[in-house]
Formats: structure tokens, sequence, C-alpha cells
């Protein structure tokens, strides 16, 4: 995804955009690949991320379980587990494409429709990416990018509630319940808990 524009200066964004940016970008990450030993080490050191609505209480239980499950765990085996989830030999036990989990829409229209949205801001799909833009990734970075880019918070609404939500929820349900998923079982409960606080910070705004 291709988002070369001007940014922000970071320091102008709220502790709480800079922390909902690094969120997203943190999901984003983990489910584009398997961490390394450097990105386990670091989520072991950080903090409780803080979303901008009172009940938090579930994110940091999703986000104390991660990091337990990064204490414990083996980069060899964990890259093994993201293969046989997201790429399997031929097909992985699940795909990461967030159109195939959308029920409003055919994919193939759902695709269109935010191939469409991101046109109209600018952005488009580099030409040396692999990942079709409703990859799990993407729409993350697209969030990331809206919220560093300090888009409106309608903008934000209107991409999380039409893209991000109806598709990355129900992808984190199947990773939550997929047979070969333990360590991304904790990334899907750690993600799906983001996403309902996000949703209701985003009613309110």
């Amino acid at each position: 995804m291709s988002t070369a524009s001007h940014m922000p200066d970071g320091d102008q964004l709220s502790p709480e955009d800079r922390a909902r940016a690094n969120v997203y970008a943190l999901i984003g990450r983990l489910f584009y690949d398997a961490p390394d030993s450097n990105l386990f080490a670091q989520i072991c050191s950080e903090s409780e991320p803080e979303e901008g609505t009172s009940d938090s209480g579930a994110l940091k239980h999703a986000w104390r379980a991660l990091q337990e499950a990064c204490r414990g765990a083996y980069p060899v085996a964990i890259k093994q587990e993201y293969d046989t989830l997201f790429i399997g030999v031929g097909k992985g036990e699940v795909t990461p494409y967030t159109s195939g989990y959308v029920t409003q829409s055919a994919p193939d229209r759902h695709l269109v429709k935010l191939r469409e949205q991101l046109d109209a801001w600018g952005l488009a799909r580099s030409a040396s990416a692999f990942e079709v833009e409703d990859h799990v990734s993407g729409l993350c970075d697209v969030m990331r990018f809206l919220i560093e880019q300090q888009a409106s918070l309608v903008d934000q609404r209107l991409f999380f509630e039409h893209f991000v939500y109806p598709g990355v929820v129900p992808f984190c349900n199947t990773v939550i319940t997929a047979q070969s998923a333990g360590f991304y079982k904790q990334i899907a409960l750690f993600a799906k808990a983001f996403l309902e606080l996000e949703k209701a910070a985003l009613d309110m705004g």
C-alpha cells in the first residue's frame, strides 16, 4: 500500500491517537508475518495500551495474555503456526483477506468499493505489493495512516464501519476457533478487544 504524502509531526497527535495508531500498526505487523525475537521482546516490554474509553478492561486483559504468550514463544514454532494458518500447502486454514467475511455484499463488490474509497483518498496499492487491498494488515495500515494524517473522525468512522469492523472482527473470530491457532489465538483476541473499543469510541465521536 502506497501512502506517500506529507505526514504530520507525530507530536501533533494526542496520546490517545498515538496509542491507536501504534496498536493498528502492531496488529497489522503481526498478521502480515510471524514476529521475530525482537518483536517478542518489544511486546513484552511495552506498557498496556490505552483507549479513549473507560471500559478498557477486556483490552488490558487481552494485552497481558498476549505478553504472556510472547514470553514463552519460540520464533521458529510461531512461524510454523503462521504458515499453517494463513499460507498452508496451497491454501491456509484461515484466509487473511477480509472480503470473504463481509456478508452485506458479494466479496468482489466489497473489494471494488474498497478500491474506490482508497482511490478517492489518493491511496493506491504498490505495484510491488503481493497482497490484495482487503488483507487484514492492509486495512490496519490504512487506519493507522488516517489517524497519523489526522483525518476527520467522519473519514475514520466511514472506513472503520464499512471495511475494518465487518471484515476484521469475523476474521479474528475465525482465527480464535481455528484448530491450528495457539499463539495467534491470543493475537486475535487482542485485536478483537481493541476493535470493539474502537467501535464504541467512534460511535461516540
